[in-house]
């Protein structure tokens, strides 16, 4: 179990930013239909594991996945401070995601997260190669009150070829795992998703363990 963040992003100058891509998404094709991320290699690679689960009780449902308020599009200015559509150096938004269930030992539920995305390079992105995206999966229990039962930060580098402005990328989340709740209660999470650079940031300024000196060799 872990805590979850509100892995919310600066959505100032987003709308000025918009306006700058609208040209640009409007020559795009649309999403792609889902690519075959559960037929993985990572997962036939896993086939002794794959073996010991099985599909979810009867009567449960694999919960739904949700793109998070507040953390469905990541941008980046050259400006933090006054970002603008010139000083854009990319957005990121989520489209298309996919999930699934499976029950195993020790009545643990397993849950792959699939996602879609789109990187979107700004005036002052031009010459990447490689953009950091941070998504954060979250499985909460929504009832009266919310409670994250377990969460997963993936930190994707997106590659993007050269003079290319407009590059789709797919990601698949494993590793998000809990005890099956009793009765009817898996009807009451949901799997988020969502863009989580302050927890990136939070991670690169924790200060590294001072290492010890070395003991000096004793003189006989």
């Amino acid at each position: 179990m872990g805590e979850l963040s509100d892995f919310r992003v600066p959505c100032r100058g987003l709308v000025a930013a918009l306006v700058l891509l609208v040209p640009t998404l409007a020559g795009c094709s649309a999403m792609p239909s889902m690519p075959s991320w559960f037929n993985s290699s990572a997962a036939n690679a896993n086939a002794s594991v794959a073996t010991a689960t099985t599909e979810l009780p009867a009567g449960s449902d694999c919960p739904p996945v949700q793109v998070r308020t507040g953390a469905s599009t990541l941008t980046s200015s050259a400006n933090p401070a006054e970002p603008t559509a010139m000083n854009l150096r990319y957005q990121v938004t989520i489209g298309t995601t996919a999930r699934e269930c499976r029950l195993g030992p020790n009545n643990t539920v397993t849950i792959k997260v699939g996602m879609q995305g789109r990187v979107i390079v700004g005036p002052e992105g031009a010459g990447s190669n490689s953009i950091d995206v941070p998504l954060r999966f979250a499985v909460v229990r929504e009832t009266v009150e919310s409670k994250v039962i377990t969460t997963k930060l993936d930190r994707v580098a997106v590659v993007v070829p050269p003079n290319e402005g407009n590059v789709l990328f797919s990601h698949v989340a494993e590793g998000l795992e809990f005890p099956m709740p009793r009765g009817g209660d898996l009807d009451n999470y949901i799997v988020y998703i969502g863009f989580d650079p302050a927890s990136v940031q939070a991670i690169e300024k924790k200060p590294r363990p001072r290492q010890k000196p070395a003991p000096k060799d004793r003189q006989s």
